[in-house]
């Protein structure tokens, strides 16, 4: 008999914790969420990243369910992707955008208005005839209230509208939203419909328009005196507490003394590791952009509003959603995290700032690049390019969806560039075919096929010298920008570009393009310039003398990835492309800053001889006496910078030479010989 009560009371305890669990445990242990879900279906929250280790803190008598959600939208809850936008106008050129214009006389426009009409018109989204667009977009004035103006006559219940606007605060209510899209800032979770509308940051008044200041986080690991906490303040600003302080919100309420603390003002970014933010105060969403800036992790207490970008971004990989009832657990299990995990959470928050909420530009841009993805369906960037640098932005679906292809992932992928490369030669100066140039690099074992690129106004030459590798001459346009069209004859990932005037040996060609497969991001060239800030000018400019330091490479001979000619047709602004075709001098400058501000890295410069000295081309507008002599025009280093937003060029003083070829060995061993002069 009591062996049968025995049995009867360790039944009812296990069916009594197995439903706890079920009721209680397993939403805090239930893994994250995937970052990218289908449109239409329902989004979930990143959750604790260490559920385990909260879980330990965690008291007998603690809720440990998730806090309640509140329901979905209600107004034009029934639309969804499928439902209320017609893909079938989007399938020729992939998404085209059409901007409603806006009565100045009714609505002025602000200044925040007028550069995003003209960051879109100058994108390959535009279109300037609405009948060629698949996507109406309203913009809404920058102004807390939000006014978007009249409706406009083609707004056809809202189907295939976007409502844009970079405040909470949406249209008045006499315009009835119907099947439109809304993207908005912090929008509620009660008014957020996932798969269809977009969730923006909170962008402060001064937010940058272009570029935008880089993330604050300086050191590679945390460090000692850096405090643990940084606590939002009721009026403005942060506080940061030592790492013995207990949780604060931002109301001042601590459970224990928190020590000696430090107020930052408002201009002042956090300096912790950890930022703590209750989502119930009103600015907690711009509170949560500051932290991304200064690399504190955001600790996010029960936020009532959307993550901004949550149908892309993985928040899982950057910030931490903690539950308010549990406060009292979170600075002990984060002083238990690991410092390789505190690091990665770290960088994440600054490859997510920089490359996709530093500027209004970038907002934008992130913006009509979810709904393009949305339109390629299973074509559209997998999660990898969204959440890995350099980011989605500058990994267009048009060259490639799979990481191998691009040479940003060749390390994560496991992937090596093949061992071959096609030289383009552009011959726009009138002259002789390049006969010599064209033997040299043909007698490159690598060289798998030579591309001329013909683009002045003599007639193309009836005769060419045969070589080892198929010759194709192109009869190109007379616009420099042709050089770096990305056209469909380039067979191989590496491209070897050449001016007609340049000179190379076939070792110089051979080592260079071995040097090029361990960089395959970078750009790897011979000749270089460097740039410098001018004191007395004010601005920005760039010499060719010789010195050790530089941060260009001439492409008139230099080794590079064939996907630089994608991004560089279709990524960059049609008004710095036309700027080159009017100065052809300034086309090694932007294919520079291209590849500098995507890679954040220099280029590779390699040793010349001196026959390549006397033979290069001359660079126009370049100062030859030293930093202090500016180019008087065109003054293409600061129109590219103002473009750019920021100077993304990289000073570097590293050249590589062969020198394993200098060893005191018999000559007939050495593998680049004719490299070795005295």
């Amino acid at each position: 008999m009591q062996s049968w009560r025995r049995k009867s009371l360790w039944l009812a305890l296990s069916a009594s914790w197995l439903l706890l669990v079920l009721l209680g445990g397993l939403p805090l242990l239930r893994p994250a969420v995937p970052s990218r879900p289908r449109p239409g279906a329902p989004q979930g929250w990143p959750h604790w990243l260490d559920a385990e280790l909260l879980q330990s803190f965690s008291q007998s008598g603690e809720l440990l369910e998730d806090a309640p959600r509140p329901p979905r939208a209600s107004h034009g809850s029934s639309c969804n992707w499928g439902t209320c936008f017609d893909t079938s106008k989007c399938r020729g050129d992939g998404l085209k955008v059409f901007v409603h214009p806006v009565a100045a006389a009714a609505l002025p426009m602000s200044e925040t208005h007028r550069r995003i009409l003209a960051f879109i018109e100058g994108s390959r989204y535009h279109s300037f005839s609405p009948a060629e667009a698949c996507l109406y977009l309203l913009l809404s004035l920058d102004s807390p209230a939000g006014e978007c103006g009249p409706v406009p006559s083609q707004w056809n219940g809202g189907k295939n509208h976007l409502v844009l606007s970079l405040h909470p605060a949406l249209c008045p209510r006499t315009l009835q939203l119907g099947q439109a899209m809304v993207a908005k800032a912090s929008p509620t979770v009660d008014s957020f419909r996932p798969g269809f509308d977009v969730a923006l940051p909170l962008l402060p008044e001064a937010h940058p328009l272009q570029g935008g200041v880089s993330g604050q986080l300086r050191q590679h690991s945390p460090l000692p005196g850096v405090a643990l906490l940084a606590l939002e303040e009721e009026r403005g600003g942060w506080r940061t507490a030592g790492t013995n302080s207990s949780a604060c919100l931002w109301d001042g309420h601590c459970k224990q003394d928190p020590g000696p603390e430090l107020t930052h003002s408002r201009e002042t970014l956090p300096n912790a590791t950890f930022c703590l933010i209750s989502g119930k105060r009103p600015d907690a969403s711009l509170r949560f952009l500051q932290a991304l800036q200064a690399g504190c992790i955001p600790v996010l207490l029960s936020p009532p509003w959307e993550l901004p970008f949550s149908e892309v971004i993985d928040w899982t990989k950057a910030a931490i959603i903690a539950d308010e009832r549990l406060l009292l657990q979170v600075p002990a299990a984060l002083q238990e995290m690991s410092p390789a995990r505190v690091l990665a959470l770290r960088q994440q928050t600054q490859f997510l700032w920089d490359a996709y909420f530093s500027s209004v530009e970038k907002v934008i841009h992130t913006t009509l690049e979810i709904i393009q993805d949305r339109i390629f369906g299973t074509s559209a960037h997998p999660s990898l390019l969204w959440n890995n640098p350099p980011g989605a932005l500058l990994a267009l679906p048009t060259f490639s969806i799979i990481p191998q292809d691009f040479p940003f992932y060749h390390f994560q992928q496991g992937s090596r560039p093949e061992g071959r490369f096609s030289t383009l030669i552009w011959v726009g100066a009138p002259g002789q075919p390049p006969l010599k140039l064209i033997q040299a690099v043909a007698g490159s074992q690598h060289c798998a096929q030579i591309l001329v690129l013909w683009s002045n106004e003599q007639p193309l030459p009836s005769r060419w010298p045969e070589t080892a590798v198929p010759l194709t001459v192109m009869n190109g346009h007379r616009k420099v920008s042709d050089r770096f069209f990305p056209y469909s004859s380039i067979s191989t990932d590496a491209i070897l570009s050449l001016d007609a005037r340049s000179s190379l040996s076939t070792s110089e060609v051979d080592f260079a393009f071995v040097v090029w497969q361990s960089f395959p991001e970078r750009m790897v060239g011979f000749l270089t310039w460097s740039h410098f800030w001018d004191e007395a000018l004010g601005g920005w400019g760039y010499t060719a003398e010789k010195t050790n330091e530089f941060s260009m490479v001439l492409t008139t001979a230099a080794f590079y990835h064939r996907y630089y000619h994608t991004l560089f047709t279709y990524s960059l602004p049609k008004a710095l492309r036309t700027l080159t075709d009017e100065a052809p001098a300034c086309v090694d400058i932007l294919m520079n800053f291209l590849v500098a501000a995507v890679t954040k890295l220099p280029p590779i410069k390699l040793p010349y001889g001196k026959q390549q000295q006397k033979t290069a081309p001359p660079a126009p507008g370049v100062p030859k006496s030293g930093p202090k002599h500016q180019p008087p025009a065109p003054d293409c280093i600061n129109q590219m910078a103002a473009a750019f937003g920021h100077m993304p060029l990289v000073s570097s003083r590293l050249r590589l030479d062969p020198v394993l070829f200098k060893d005191p060995v018999s000559v007939q061993r050495k593998k680049y010989r004719s490299l070795e002069k005295p």
